[in-house]
């Protein structure tokens, strides 16, 4: 669970300090925002070091799914855009293979 957790966290950090810079570089939003999504993107670079997980390639492939995911719901939700049928498919193939990378049995 402490692992889930983790994910969602840089999830949430990596796709929310990215959307701040967005909004500062393409919407006009000003310095502010970029400030603050740059102080985000920077926790999203130290909450994985906190995974339990101990291998960094294992961590960083397995949290692709998580953001593959985050960054649908993130559009729907804060964007107002619609995933369709394959964007759907796709992210479920991508959790599928996560969880084999966290959870599958290991010979060691």
């Amino acid at each position: 669970m402490v692992s889930l957790a983790l994910f969602v966290l840089a999830g949430l950090a990596e796709i929310g300090g990215g959307w701040l810079v967005w909004q500062s570089l393409r919407e006009g939003k000003g310095v502010g925002w970029l400030v603050v999504g740059a102080a985000i993107l920077f926790l999203y670079g130290v909450i994985p070091t906190l995974q339990p997980i101990p291998h960094f390639g294992r961590v960083y492939a397995a949290y692709g799914a998580f953001f593959i995911v985050l960054s649908l719901a993130w559009g729907r939700w804060v964007d107002g855009w619609m995933p369709d049928r394959w964007d759907l498919v796709g992210a479920a193939v991508a959790v599928a293979g996560a969880v084999l990378m966290i959870w599958g049995p290991r010979d060691t």
